[in-house]
């Protein structure tokens, strides 16, 4: 695959399907609505600014390992620096025409562009085939674990065909040899003021904190007003099977700043007893339930307690429901039969979601153990990178 008139490189099962789940935990746990129609992205500096930071960790030795390859193939050791790292999905309706990562002036100073595929043609989405205009491979098939590298500039050419259904998730990674564009620097300087922080630098539980609300609305044409469209963190929950409980007053269910207010979880005619800090940290739940739910084993020593549903409470579910989806029928164009047909596959029980609180506080304290333990050196070498942990 080494074209000298289209450099290109495509690496099969370069990415380990754990590390594909993992991804996609977080980034269907915190993206927002993204930079074209119908299209959702989640950042590293996103991440920060929500409150996990530790989020980030996953990421590095992928990063290492792309950056390694991308300097081997091109002949460029010592010489690049990563200037973007984010997940990017694209759902129904979203595609792009042919053009080169290059040719808009802004985007001049990038050299290489790394697109991971973290889900699989015809198996979670359809369409959004990649084609290059020019040189082998003409067409890429999306496919779990695959990566395709290329020279962002006029010899790779490419387009991305239109999403017919279901989401396409990627890792995208962007290469520049300008240190004025490095993407390490900039988020080295916005952890060590986050970390400052005496409730955030040590280890310990962290919950996660909405961003503005406008970056969780989805509606049509991206209109900048919330008449219709959804909350996306409120339709990922209610795709899986679940519903949203709030316990303030339904006069309230007008401004989504209810959201970042305490909520519970309820499924059919059942409430579960647990309150979660807000939307976000309900959604990473729910997420991590459906990620994990295979490994869960349950203890006797678990609390679950469940409730049957009220009428008022009922009433008021379908009321805060009515108001963060507004439009019903939108949210299943967008995210289309693929995540109905991937609700939670195992049988559901309450002690095995109520194991997945236990052990998601149990990963996300990890997580962010290794990153206190990683930020000096971080900061002392000018890069964010994995470095090995004892007993890690």
């Amino acid at each position: 695959m080494d074209d000298a008139k289209h450099p290109r490189l495509i690496l099969h099962e370069f990415l380990s399907l754990d590390e594909c789940k993992e991804l996609q935990f977080i980034h269907k746990s915190s993206s927002t609505v993204g930079y074209r129609p119908n299209v959702f992205s989640t950042t590293l500096s996103h991440l920060i600014a929500t409150n996990c930071p530790h989020f980030i960790i996953p990421f590095l030795p992928i990063r290492e390992r792309l950056k390694e390859k991308v300097e081997e193939f091109f002949g460029c050791e010592y010489e690049l620096f990563v200037e973007f790292t984010g997940l990017i999905s694209w759902t129904k309706g979203a595609s792009i025409g042919w053009h080169s990562d290059d040719n808009r002036p802004y985007l001049k100073q990038r050299d290489f562009t790394a697109v991971c595929y973290l889900n699989t043609y015809a198996k979670d989405f359809k369409g959004g085939l990649f084609h290059f205009q020019d040189g082998e491979p003409a067409t890429l098939v999306p496919k779990a674990g695959d990566v395709a590298i290329y020279t962002a500039d006029s010899s790779n050419v490419h387009s991305v065909d239109e999403i017919t259904e279901g989401e396409r998730l990627t890792l995208t990674l962007w290469f520049s040899r300008d240190s004025d564009h490095d993407e390490d620097a900039k988020l080295i300087s916005i952890l060590s003021e986050n970390l400052l922080c005496s409730s955030n630098n040590v280890p310990g539980l962290k919950l996660p904190m909405l961003a503005a609300s406008n970056m969780y609305w989805f509606s049509p044409h991206q209109a900048p007003n919330q008449q219709s469209g959804f909350d996306i963190c409120c339709a990922r929950i209610h795709l899986l099977g679940f519903d949203i409980y709030s316990s303030q007053e339904k006069s309230s269910f007008s401004d989504l700043m209810i959201l970042m207010e305490p909520v519970k979880l309820a499924k059919r005619n059942e409430l579960f007893e647990h309150e979660f800090a807000n939307i976000l940290h309900l959604l990473q739940m729910v997420q991590f339930y459906c990620w994990k739910a295979s490994e869960l084993v349950v203890s006797h020593l678990e609390s679950c307690k469940v409730i049957q549903l009220s009428q008022s409470q009922r009433e008021k579910i379908n009321a805060l429901k009515s108001f963060v989806l507004r439009d019903h029928q939108l949210v299943e164009m967008v995210f289309s039969f693929v995540d109905s047909k991937q609700k939670c596959q195992h049988s559901f029980d309450w002690a095995k979601f109520s194991a997945a609180i236990t052990a998601w506080e149990d990963y996300s304290h990890k997580l962010h153990k290794k990153l206190l333990l990683s930020l000096p050196y971080w900061r002392t070498e000018g890069i964010i990178c994995g470095i090995p942990f004892e007993g890690s």
